[in-house]
């Protein structure tokens, strides 16, 4: 199965709303930079073939909590050590953190679940 999983930063106590809004920038991080890419090169954008089964499957995404910006940053690093695709979201800070730009989460893929849980499959539910 191939899916893409939301690491959330719990410690954060962000509104729902915002919660949500980040996670959604994450989901879909991976295809806006390949669209973006696309764009500047004048080229027809490859996706990789979890990808293109992500997209014309079901879009499965499990959401996952973290307590810290240090555990954040552990998941991207050992995501990224093993290939894996990871895109860590960044607030600009200007309707919460008083300005100041916040690392709120990041989505892991999509891959397929075997590459995914050795990284993330320990993390609880959100």
């Amino acid at each position: 199965m191939v899916k893409q999983v939301i690491v959330i930063r719990k410690d954060l106590r962000m509104r729902r709303g915002k919660e949500i809004a980040q996670s959604c920038h994450s989901s879909i991080a991976f295809l806006s930079h390949i669209v973006r890419d696309a764009i500047e090169r004048s080229s027809i954008p490859l996706l990789t073939s979890e990808q293109v089964d992500w997209i014309i499957g079901r879009f499965t995404k499990i959401c996952v909590c973290v307590n810290s910006e240090q555990e954040l940053l552990e998941i991207q690093k050992k995501a990224q050590e093993v290939g894996l695709t990871v895109h860590l979201i960044t607030d600009a800070g200007l309707t919460e953190f008083n300005g100041v730009p916040t690392n709120t989460c990041l989505a892991v893929g999509p891959h397929d679940a075997e590459k995914i849980d050795p990284i993330t499959g320990h993390l609880s539910l959100y």
